[in-house]
């Protein structure tokens, strides 16, 4: 039994409630804002002694005095000097908590009187309802942190199943940028999920969006922990490494040759893989690239009818000279000028019901988004994607979309859930569970503004996404500003350090002022967590990413600059094999074309074959070699006489 650290209070101006109660305390007591408590109960309720377990909201200080001047008077005016007074005034230290938990819980009654004890880590079990899923035979905590308070540590577990789902999912980050550490905590608590997700709740993996700069970029490479960051990851049984499976995607630049990622130095090139589109992939969402200001109802038709009737078929028509098998942009190019030509044939203004302004119109905006998402949407050629089908447990697979415009991003966002949520519905993705990590949300979901596809995507996961095991990570700087409806279907939420003006907002006149104070001013690696099971917010301490950060990975592995066909080339398959030359390279690319070798490339990384080099060269076009004919032997002229005149 731990010794007695106050008592419960109360007057007719602060009485206790069922809800919240209050104590005092010796002045060197070890409880401040945050801290967790135990009240012991006098008598007995219905034969069983009541526990009450509360954490502290707000503190006060008291003093008989009745006003300030009396203070002054007895000083004589001079705060350094004891003047009248005739003794030291007695002190008072008064808190109030917020109840966590009653037993027994029935019936509901306020707070009794009792005696006050600081709470030991069973206590925090208790508290906050940890110990229904820490029982042995049905564990499924995930360590978020470590709760530290007056000599104790408690480690402070998350439920996996309000956390990734089925009972409840999603979690969100909320703080100012650069002070919050936002990315830390997530790439902390990917690592700690991926240690302790229960194996019966099946496989999972981790899809995270890089939106800015090189944050997400070296999740593979080792980081520095002094050794108070090794203790809280012993403590919490979560090994202080990198992750171990890492794979990056990203598009091409807009020559083709080199990837558009702050990952692009020769030696990090091993686990980077191409990410690009065709006609296909990029068809089904136009609606993201396309302007709904320009865009009708009778272009939605015709693209319909395009995606239906013309894509991967032979499409034929008695106005057409010829028929079509489109695959690609360059295909849907030819198929728009032999209608639009067979219109001005035969003199006519519609085609199939389609008129000759909406033809021209659609071709227009289709045609544009290769050039507007270059890099990423190809022309023509092989696609190159998430392994879709082939997802691995305990994986993390990272999109770099920093470098690229707003399309592109929206593109890429758009498509790569879907085809997540598609795959899930068919339980054929390769694992049961994905973790999809999105940064500024404010951004991406803004609470108002137009309703755009990505947000309409985003709502999506966040309301119907834990029934299918999508689950979504999501991080802003003002949570006040993000979609209601996504902030408030996340299960878990995560505050850092937050901006004054922030916590002025409605949303968090909840919190007691004292908890608002706290929150203005917290350190790195302290966070704020509210979870389903708790019923009040929890401050803990989370280790600092046993990964390197992006601003020191992109120092140490300084980004490539653009290179020669020759060297993008060598680099890509390199990474595959390491025994290929540049000088082997060079004779293979020969005097193909540049659009031949990039599309050999992407076939050849996409397939991964155990002969690289042998791959790629029996996919370049075969070259057509002229044979050299011999010239026919002509006969020597005669010469002339020795004494010819002319022959000198």
């Amino acid at each position: 039994m731990s010794e007695i650290l106050g008592r419960v209070v109360a007057t007719e101006r602060k009485p206790n409630t069922p809800h919240e109660f209050h104590f005092w305390t010796a002045l060197d007591s070890p409880v401040g804002i945050g801290t967790i408590v135990r009240v012991d109960g006098r008598r007995p309720v219905e034969g069983q002694i009541p526990h009450i377990y509360g954490i502290v909201t707000e503190g006060f200080s008291y003093t008989d005095l009745l006003t300030p001047m009396h203070d002054v008077l007895g000083h004589d005016g001079a705060p350094g000097s004891a003047g009248f007074a005739s003794a030291e005034r007695s002190e008072i230290r008064l808190y109030s908590a917020a109840v966590l938990r009653q037993i027994p819980e029935e019936p509901l009654q306020p707070v009794p009187m009792g005696d006050v004890f600081l709470a030991q880590e069973e206590d925090v079990n208790i508290a906050l309802r940890m110990d229904g899923y820490l029982r042995d035979g049905g564990h499924t905590g995930i360590p978020i942190g470590v709760y530290r308070a007056g000599g104790t540590d408690a480690t402070i577990f998350l439920d996996a199943d309000f956390l990734v789902g089925p009972e409840a999912a999603h979690l969100n980050i909320t703080g100012v940028s650069g002070l919050a550490t936002k990315t830390s905590a997530v790439e902390w608590i990917l690592a700690s999920l991926f240690t302790h997700f229960p194996e019966s709740r099946g496989s999972i993996a981790a899809v995270c969006f890089n939106v800015k700069g090189p944050d997400l970029c070296f999740l593979d490479l080792p980081g520095k922990l002094d050794d108070g960051d090794r203790a809280l990851y012993d403590k919490m049984g979560v090994p202080a490494r990198p992750f171990q499976n890492v794979q990056y995607y990203a598009p091409y630049s807009a020559r083709g040759f080199s990837l558009n990622t702050l990952r692009s130095n020769e030696t990090l090139a091993h686990n980077v893989t191409p990410l690009t589109w065709g006609l296909r992939e990029v068809l089904q969402y136009a609606e993201v690239l396309l302007n709904r200001d320009d865009i009708d109802a009778k272009a939605d038709a015709l693209i319909d009818f395009i995606t239906r009737s013309v894509i991967d078929q032979t499409f034929t028509d008695p106005m057409l000279a010829r028929p079509h098998v489109v695959q690609s942009f360059a295909d849907l190019e030819d198929w728009f000028r032999d209608v639009l030509r067979g219109l001005e044939n035969g003199n006519k203004e519609s085609w199939r019901t389609h008129h000759v302004a909406t033809i021209r119109k659609v071709r227009n905006r289709l045609s544009n988004i290769s050039v507007r998402c270059a890099g990423l949407v190809t022309d023509s050629g092989p696609v190159s994607d998430l392994p879709f089908g082939e997802f691995e447990d305990r994986a993390t697979y990272v999109v770099d979309v920093a470098n690229l415009e707003e399309d592109a991003q929206d593109l890429i966002f758009a498509r790569i859930v879907s085809k997540l949520r598609e795959h899930l519905e068919r339980r054929d993705l390769g694992v049961k569970h994905v973790v999809v990590f999105v940064d500024e949300l404010n951004k991406y979901a803004p609470g108002d503004g137009p309703d755009t596809y990505v947000r309409k995507m985003l709502l999506d996961i966040a309301e119907r996404g834990r029934y299918l095991g999508l689950v979504l990570f999501s991080a802003q700087q003002f949570r006040s500003q993000v979609h209601r409806r996504v902030v408030g279907n996340s299960g878990t939420s995560v505050f850092g350090r937050m901006d004054a003006d922030e916590l002025s907002a409605p949303g968090y006149a909840v919190l007691s002022p004292a908890t608002r104070t706290k929150l203005a001013t917290l350190e790195k690696g302290q966070l704020m967590i509210r979870h389903p099971h708790f019923t009040q917010p929890i401050f803990v301490r989370f280790p600092r990413p046993a990964v390197m950060a992006g601003r020191l990975g992109a120092e140490q592995y300084p980004q490539g600059g653009e290179v020669s066909l020759e060297a993008a080339v060598y680099r890509a398959l390199r990474a595959r094999d390491s025994s290929i030359t540049l000088q082997a390279v060079e004779d293979a690319i020969g005097l193909h074309d540049e659009g031949d070798v990039l599309r050999a490339l992407a076939v050849t990384l996409k397939e991964r074959p155990a002969d690289v080099l042998g791959t790629f060269r029996a996919r370049l076009p075969k070259r057509i070699t002229q044979s050299v004919q011999q010239r026919p032997q002509v006969a020597a002229l005669r010469g002339a006489p020795n004494d010819d005149p002319y022959g000198a």
